[in-house]
């Protein structure tokens, strides 16, 4: 970010003449004009007029000093440049990235400081008595000086900037993959990893686990920005978010809209120390709106969804129980098995009531009861144990969203 250079002036050395020996007389004074410089910035630019650390006011201090010099050194030589006052503003861009503050308030303080320095010198060359072709040339010096002072401190600022990144998100890679691997978390660790990474730790987090897609980067930013730990490089790609039920930053149609349609399940809310298990169950969840028994599309909350995530924790015993419980439903027709088993579960749903049933099946209730008899031949008195009712309930709800899932497909 560079300050831009007023139309006509010139950026390379200016070929106006401008006495020598003024370096000499506007040198003597650069002492009470960097006084009155230093004053001037303090007053107008509020960063500046807050420092209370020592070391930042000397470094302001050198940076007027070091400005001053350079514009005299360009009266003294219009085409030298000094590498050395380059290097102090690089130095001093670097030192605002670094302290994680904007290049502004150094950019306004250069413009500030320049125009009253532009002041106070251009004064000195009135009361010399020297014609208007060398007060404006020592105006066109002022602004080269200004410009190369905010171009090397742009160029530190945008080093220190790209380095700095790059360090915070290795940084936060490390914590989250300490946050979401299979061994024990400390609060204590992730409290110091965590410090590093400027990443403030909340009391309770969720996981978001995405759907494969494109390497869309720009996805990512505004989480980012929230305090969300991204790392869309794993797969499948995902997320940690901090207090997912104490804010608007992940809820609702603003995270959708961050994603850019992109489906994701998001995990129970946990400990920060349990993320990890956040994370299981979003894989889990994501890996059912793949098979289309939870939504394929948009965000699924699993917190919204526990049951079917419960039933399908263990799919093989889930699998197992279902050909125990549902057998006698394997001696009829492939055509009347569907019937049945979804009228004997809305039965159990709807606390045996028949019209309920028939208003929930859309039939009429002769056919429900017709069903029931049916049902009553195949299952005999185990329709009316609280134990194998609940089981029943179980396997036939999965069975109806596996069905579900593959119509859909």
């Amino acid at each position: 970010m560079a300050v831009p250079v007023p139309h006509g002036v010139p950026t390379g050395p200016t070929a106006r003449p401008v006495p020598p020996d003024l370096a000499q007389l506007l040198r003597a004074q650069l002492e009470s004009v960097a006084d009155e410089v230093e004053e001037e910035v303090r007053r107008q630019v509020p960063e500046y007029l807050r420092l209370a650390d020592r070391d930042d006011r000397r470094n302001l201090r050198a940076g007027v000093v070091q400005a001053l010099t350079l514009f005299v050194d360009h009266i003294a030589d219009p085409r030298g440049r000094s590498d050395a006052i380059a290097a102090t503003y690089y130095e001093l861009g670097r030192g605002e990235a670094l302290e994680g503050r904007s290049l502004d308030a150094l950019q306004s303080a250069l413009r500030v400081g320049g125009l009253h320095a532009w002041r106070l010198m251009g004064r000195t060359a009135e009361q010399l008595g020297l014609d208007s072709a060398v007060v404006s040339a020592l105006g066109e010096l002022a602004f080269r000086t200004v410009h190369e002072v905010a171009e090397a401190a742009a160029a530190g600022y945008a080093e220190a900037r790209s380095h700095h990144t790059d360090e915070l998100e290795r940084r936060r890679k490390r914590l989250l993959d300490l946050l979401l691997g299979d061994g024990p978390v400390s609060l204590e660790t992730v409290q110091d990893l965590a410090h590093g990474a400027r990443w403030p730790v909340p009391r309770q987090v969720a996981v978001v686990a995405l759907a494969a897609g494109p390497d869309q980067r720009e996805e990512e930013r505004p989480l980012v920005a929230a305090g969300a730990l991204v790392d869309m490089e794993s797969r499948p790609p995902r997320m940690l978010v901090p207090d997912p039920d104490g804010s608007g930053r992940f809820g609702g149609r603003a995270f959708a809209l961050a994603l850019r349609g992109r489906p994701a399940a998001i995990g129970p809310t946990v400990d920060v120390t349990e993320a990890a298990r956040s994370l299981r169950w979003a894989g889990r969840a994501l890996g059912l709106m793949g098979r289309g028994i939870l939504p394929r599309q948009g965000v699924v909350r699993c917190a919204d969804h526990l049951s079917t995530l419960l039933l399908h924790g263990d799919e093989p015993l889930l699998a197992h129980l279902q050909a125990r419980v549902l057998a006698p439903l394997d001696t009829v027709s492939a055509g009347q098995r569907p019937r049945l088993a979804e009228t004997l579960l809305a039965w159990l749903l709807s606390g045996s009531n028949v019209p309920d049933v028939a208003a929930r099946l859309h039939i009429h209730p002769q056919t429900v009861r017709y069903r029931l008899r049916q049902l009553e031949k195949l299952f005999g008195d185990a329709l009316h144990d609280p134990e194998t009712r609940l089981d029943l309930i179980l396997t036939l709800r999965a069975e109806a969203l596996r069905e579900s899932g593959a119509a859909h497909q």
